[in-house]
């Protein structure tokens, strides 16, 4: 199952993903995309892998380990999510809304693009 995390209610997610482990927060967007714009990490871990390049970096990554996918708006990171649902990942969400509602909800120092 994959669950569906706004911004705003991240902390409250990273709080019960912390019972399986340090929380993860996989950007999937472009290098140019963290180039313009990047979230600063507070009590997670960031990973950027762009999301053509994951099945050969699926590797890189414990399924063990809570994940929640971040991309620009959200359409991407859902389907990143999906994959790794798939792939026997445990606890998967998707930041819906991405960055841009990160920016608006979360923390307005990040630039929106």
């Amino acid at each position: 199952m994959i669950d569906h995390v706004r911004p705003a209610q991240l902390s409250d997610w990273f709080a019960q993903a912390l019972a399986e482990g340090q929380p993860l927060v996989l950007d999937v967007r472009e290098p140019w995309e963290l180039q313009t714009s990047s979230v600063r990490t507070d009590g997670f871990e960031l990973m950027a892998i762009p999301m053509g390049e994951l099945p050969h970096r699926l590797a890189e990554l414990d399924p063990s380990r809570p994940l929640a996918c971040l991309c620009h708006h959200g359409a991407r990171s859902l389907r990143v999510a999906a994959f790794l649902a798939q792939q026997g990942f445990g606890t998967v969400a998707n930041i819906t809304g991405g960055i841009d509602a990160w920016s608006r909800e979360h923390d307005p120092s990040v630039p929106r693009y």
